[in-house]
Parts: structure tokens; C-alpha cells; sequence
């Protein structure tokens, strides 16, 4: 069997260090991995003009970040191995797709990358690649991505977009880290929870003017492109929110599996 493709809400950096419904679950989700040979995570924290993807051997721990007081949040690492070989099948796969990539052999794991897997897979134990994003590109662009990576999911490879369902930090300030959702960003999150489940892909391609709020939770879009990238490598497979809870009244933590 095929692993399944996730959207992953990472959250604030402090996500690494807690303990929420989201950790606990992914903790959960963790489990049932058996199988992935490697994963290749889409981050909304590495965004360049085409895509790249990430080829060091061992990859460092980037705390690529100002946020808080808490010095563990600089101390954290995700000692895991990279993997130059399933860097080059990314590449292979993009490129006979007519979609132009490169190589970066000196990326290290930026936070969209190594705080959802502090808790998804706590050993790092399997190879990690990570792959940037074009937010200058539309969402059709990081369908396409997913659509042309499709194949590595035959090879045991587990592909994760990790960003945000919803992302307005300037609202964080307000909120505690456990406060419920404000009413605009929950109407968001339910409006996406619905065309993704549905599979209304030109809806929620469309998502700047066809979606309640859309600017005011993503002010900037690199944190929601990344949701294409597994909705396209599993185009042709059930779509459904797996988790959902909110951190800071602003951030939905929602998760979503394709397959």
C-alpha cells in the first residue's frame, strides 16, 4: 500500500515544544508509518523561483526564527539523515514534467520542516528531503508539483506540505496559546474543510476571492500554496481534515491526508 499524502498546520515554533491536542495526535499519527522508506516535506519556509530540492547528507537543524524567550526553542535538533538519492528522483520527476528544479546540497531542515516531525517521528529515523515553494506561483503551479512527485508515493516515499490553514500572526499578540478561534478564521478553516473534502479543486485553487476572509488569514500566501503539493500527488485518491484545533485564536492547527 501507498503511503497517504498530509497537509500538516505547523503552527508557531513553540509547537515543538508542547504539549496539544495537535502533538499528541501527530505522536499518534507517527505510529502508522510503517513502511516509509523517506519523506519529502514541502516547507512554507523555503521559498524560492523554481522548485529546489534539498540533497545534503546530513542536513543541521535551523532555528530560523525570533520568536519568544524560551532558549530550548535554540537548542532544539532533529538529528536525521538527508538523502542526495531521493533529492535526484524529485528532480527527475519535476523536470520530466517540464517543470524547471535544481539541487541545493548545502540546505539545511528549515522550522516548517523539523517541528511537525519532532512529534510525527520523534526518532528521525527516516530519511528527510525537503522541497521549496514559488508563492510568486499560483496554486495550480503546486498542484502540478504534486501531480508530477506522484510517483515516489510507489517507492515508499511520504510526501508532507507543511504550512498553515491559516496564518495572520499579527493576531497572535492577543491570544493565548489555548484560546479558542476568532469567528473569521474558523469560517475559513471550515470553508477549506469543505472543498477539500468535496474536491472542489477550482475552488480552492481560486481561494484569494472565492474564500470568506482569505486575505485577512493569509496576508501573505507561502503558508497555504503548500496544501496543492499533496492534493496533487494524490489527485485521484479520497481527500479528508483529519485533525482540528487552534493555538493563539488565529492559528488552525488542521491536518488534512490524501489516500
Amino acid at each position: 500500500m501507498h503511503p497517504p499524502t498530509l497537509f500538516i498546520s505547523h503552527g508557531a515554533p513553540d509547537t515543538a515544544l508542547a504539549d496539544l491536542p495537535v502533538t499528541r495526535f501527530l505522536r499518534g499519527l507517527g505510529t502508522e508509518l510503517n513502511g516509509v522508506k523517506a519523506i519529502l516535506v514541502a516547507s512554507a519556509h523555503w521559498t524560492s523561483h523554481h522548485p529546489m530540492v534539498s540533497a545534503k547528507a546530513r542536513p543541521e537543524t535551523l532555528h530560523d526564527y525570533e520568536w519568544g524567550s524560551d532558549p530550548s526553542l535554540y537548542t532544539l535538533k532533529y538529528p536525521v539523515s538527508g538523502s542526495p538519492e531521493i533529492a535526484e528522483k524529485v528532480q527527475q520527476l519535476l523536470q520530466s514534467n517540464g517543470l524547471t528544479s535544481s539541487i541545493d546540497p548545502r540546505r539545511d531542515l528549515d522550522h516548517g520542516v523539523w517541528v511537525p516531525l519532532t512529534h510525527l517521528r520523534p526518532q528521525a529515523d527516516i530519511p528527510v528531503v525537503s522541497l521549496s515553494i514559488q508563492p510568486h506561483r499560483d496554486a495550480r503551479h503546486h498542484f502540478e508539483i504534486g501531480r508530477a512527485l506522484a510517483p515516489l508515493r510507489e517507492e515508499g516515499v511520504l510526501i508532507i506540505a507543511s504550512g498553515a490553514v491559516t496564518h495572520n500572526l499579527r493576531g497572535i499578540g492577543r491570544y493565548a496559546r489555548e484560546d479558542p478561534a476568532e469567528s473569521y478564521a474558523s469560517e475559513f478553516a471550515g470553508w477549506v474543510e469543505r472543498h477539500v473534502e468535496t474536491k472542489s479543486i477550482e475552488k480552492l485553487m481560486n481561494f484569494p476571492e472565492e474564500a470568506p476572509h482569505a486575505r485577512r488569514n493569509h496576508p501573505s500566501i507561502e503558508h497555504f500554496l503548500p496544501l496543492f503539493i499533496p492534493l496533487g500527488a494524490a489527485s485521484g485518491d479520497p481527500w479528508r481534515r483529519i485533525h482540528k484545533s487552534w493555538t493563539y485564536g488565529v492559528l488552525a492547527m488542521d491536518i488534512y491526508r490524501c489516500g
